[in-house]
């Protein structure tokens, strides 16, 4: 069998003083200083969980604000696509109006024009017929009328003419 493996009674004795010696110098010396840095170390964990907390609460109170005014600008855009809306509507509805007063004043213009343009055929074609009727007049009567008569004549047959 090996060494290592034998059972010595010395030995085990002299282990187990030098182990409870060993316990004593780490008790009397080291046990404080390690336990204040086990505090140290507990408290800068706890502190640093503390301070995690705090920044993920300030984190959620930063995203909830995020989120009310990214809702507040999306009600504040909707809005102004509506009143863009209202607004072009508006104008359409403006456009379409002036449009329509335009070609009520084409309309009106051209029946004045067209009113007009009876009014001198009328004219001319009464002219047309006086200067007929005097003509006809003259080769049925075989002469020249003058002053008066040709007047007197030409507006009885105007006269008759446009009762008809």
């Amino acid at each position: 069998m090996p060494s290592f493996l034998e059972m010595n009674p010395g030995l085990i004795i002299w282990t187990l003083i030098n182990f409870g010696f060993f316990v004593f110098i780490i008790a009397k010396f080291f046990y404080k200083p390690m336990r204040q840095g086990l505090e140290a170390r507990e408290n800068s964990i706890a502190e640093a969980i503390s301070n995690a907390d705090k920044a993920n609460a300030e984190a959620l109170s930063i995203l909830r604000e995020s989120k009310e005014k990214i809702a507040g600008a999306q009600q504040e855009m909707m809005a102004i696509v509506r009143e863009g809306k209202v607004q072009a509507e508006a104008m359409v509805r403006k456009a379409a109006d002036e449009a329509e007063l335009v070609k009520q004043q084409k309309l009106a213009e051209s029946a004045r024009e067209i009113e007009r343009q009876k009014d001198d055929a009328i004219k001319a074609l009464r002219t047309e017929v006086s200067t007929l009727v005097v003509d006809a007049t003259e080769k049925l009567l075989g002469r020249n009328l003058q002053g008066e008569d040709h007047k007197r004549i030409v507006d009885g047959y105007v006269n008759e003419l446009s009762k008809n």
